[in-house]
């Protein structure tokens, strides 16, 4: 079941495009995929893992907040394909909200029902890649929008920062 997106939030979608030198295509989709690797390297994390429901795989994550602001979580699916376009391989990552209600909402923590994300990753043709994100959340409570627009603007930046060294550091890589 997927949950529609209001018209008019007074909050931004954003679209980023950036470069991640040094780390080839198939590392980044990897370490994006690694929902226990993520829980070392992200900072934001507090509770983070995937549980299948009526056979469909479900991911709970929940994101730490700063005080005074409540802590937000995530119910959400998500799939990745590997895909060849015109000669190129290309990694694609959708997700999105769902409702579950074998994962009720818990007290003290704002449920993000408004989520949506798309992501794209392919070789820069060299040793690196390039990301493509299309993503919306609406976090929901009483934080200010034009407070939300600049965390996000903000925070997406020091994202893929925080993901390229993730991958430089993955366990997992030959």
């Amino acid at each position: 079941l997927f949950i529609p997106f209001p018209q008019q939030s007074g909050l931004y979608e954003y679209k980023i495009f950036g470069g991640l030198a040094d780390v080839p295509p198939e590392l980044c989709a990897d370490v994006y995929m690694d929902l226990d690797f993520r829980k070392e390297w992200d900072q934001y994390v507090k509770e983070l893992y995937e549980e299948t429901y009526d056979g469909e795989k479900v991911i709970y994550w929940e994101v730490k907040y700063p005080f005074p602001l409540s802590n937000r979580d995530y119910v959400y699916i998500r799939e990745c394909r590997e895909m060849e376009v015109d000669g190129r391989k290309i990694w694609v990552v959708l997700a999105r909200s769902v409702a579950v209600p074998q994962c009720p909402e818990k007290p003290g923590i704002i449920r993000v029902k408004s989520y949506k994300q798309s992501l794209v990753i392919e070789s820069d043709g060299k040793a690196g890649c390039k990301v493509y994100m299309y993503y919306f959340d609406n976090p929901g409570g009483m934080i200010p929008s034009w407070l939300v627009n600049w965390a996000a603007k903000s925070g997406v930046p020091a994202f893929l920062k925080d993901i390229q060294k993730a991958c430089l550091n993955y366990p997992k890589s030959i």
